[in-house]
């Protein structure tokens, strides 16, 4: 669990920090293009180099991050808002025409990847952080509605549940004071795991230019700026690579070790 949770929570930090920095300070302006400084290797002067158009690349991955981090935790929540009561109802609903609505509503949102969903967004509003931060938190929520729902059916015979029926309270009272707080710790972990992915699917989308657009830095679009120049200035495509990969792979070192800590059946096995 140690081995998982704190290098996870490590790298995850850091990029936090980062992007929280990046509010006020960064070494350099990422708007500020100097074409003698072009393509220049990491050195004292810039610590991870300078991209195509002589900008700063650390200062643009802090700026970036909190792009990127702001997509993914928007996408998130507004998955995890819609979801999880969606899911509640059709588990409190099992059987009815209700849960069978949202279950067939899930399965046709599952047929089309976020960036399928992007696209169809994007050819009518345009391109932007707003649609992609759209696309992502449709895709989430039949995520987090089949996972509660699931959840929610396991613990709706069980006793206390039982007991809270027989005290005359209702399905909603019993989902909010009972099942939800049951279902919590199952939340925050899946919540991390998509957390990681919404970071994925921002870079993904603005590497297609479906993103974040110009001025503002995003780790998608560096990469896509960057392939022509790989054999040139390898630098500048491999530092925003680094940083998706290190970023995911903290998110998801961390979730691995927050399901560890809280799933009180994973807690059994190691005692």
């Amino acid at each position: 669990m140690i081995r998982a949770l704190l290098p996870g929570a490590i790298l995850t930090a850091i990029f936090l920090a980062a992007a929280a920095v990046s509010f006020v300070w960064t070494p350099y302006a990422t708007d500020g293009v100097s074409i003698p400084d072009r393509l220049q290797a990491p050195s004292a002067l810039y610590w991870l180099g300078t991209d195509q158009m002589g900008r700063d690349i650390l200062s643009m991955l802090m700026v970036g991050a909190r792009t990127s981090i702001a997509v993914a935790l928007v996408a998130v929540g507004i998955g995890m808002g819609a979801g999880v009561p969606l899911g509640l109802w059709a588990a409190a609903r099992r059987g009815s025409w209700t849960d069978e609505l949202i279950m067939r509503g899930n399965d046709l949102v599952f047929a089309f990847p976020s960036l399928v969903i992007a696209i169809l967004i994007t050819a009518v509003f345009g391109p932007g952080a707003v649609n992609a931060i759209i696309a992502i938190g449709i895709f989430n929520i039949p995520v987090f509605a089949r996972l509660t729902r699931g959840a929610a059916l396991s613990l709706w015979s069980r006793e206390f549940i039982l007991s809270a029926r027989v005290a005359g309270k209702g399905a909603a009272r019993i989902s909010a004071e009972h099942i939800l707080p049951n279902l919590a710790n199952l939340l925050i972990v899946q919540g991390t795991i998509q957390f990681s992915l919404g970071i994925l699917a921002e870079a993904g989308l603005s590497y297609v230019g479906l993103g974040a657009q110009p001025p503002i830095p995003s780790w998608g679009r560096m990469l896509a700026e960057a392939q022509t120049f790989v054999s040139l200035a390898p630098h500048v495509a491999l530092m925003p690579g680094l940083a998706i990969v290190l970023m995911v792979l903290g998110l998801n070192l961390l979730g691995d070790g927050l399901r560890d800590r809280l799933d009180p059946r994973l807690s059994g096995e190691r005692a």
